[in-house]
């Protein structure tokens, strides 16, 4: 099982997937709780260089508060992470897929919210 929802945008601006991402994401009822450029933090913190890198830590309110509802403790593995990753050919996106880091845990309910959550997050991705 893979743990994440992928898409490769060919030929794309990092800046302008970014901003479709962060456009997507509020169109399906998510919003960017966190963000952490890895880029400028491995450059800072280790003066490395990489490609750019960027987590969106993403979160639906009512889905959250749905699953929190359910299982107090998930709020550990909440928010919804999207990376936005430059490769060489433009721009990779990819969403955790909840349903999968849901497994550890053993709610039934839980699940199918993940479910539901995993159904919004592959549509944003799509749509990036």
């Amino acid at each position: 099982m893979s743990y994440t929802i992928n898409r490769l945008i060919s030929n794309a601006d990092f800046e302008d997937v970014d901003q479709r991402a962060r456009q997507v994401l509020g169109d399906h009822g998510f919003g960017v709780l966190t963000e952490i450029d890895v880029k400028a933090t491995m450059k800072k913190k280790l003066d490395k260089d990489m490609p750019a890198y960027r987590i969106l830590g993403a979160c639906n309110p009512n889905m959250a508060w749905e699953a929190i509802g359910l299982e107090p403790r998930v709020g550990a593995m909440l928010p919804c992470n999207v990376i936005l990753r430059e490769v060489s050919e433009g721009v990779e996106v990819s969403a955790i897929d909840p349903v999968a880091s849901m497994t550890a845990i053993e709610n039934d309910e839980l699940k199918q919210v993940a479910g539901k959550v995993r159904d919004m997050l592959s549509q944003v991705v799509e749509a990036i």
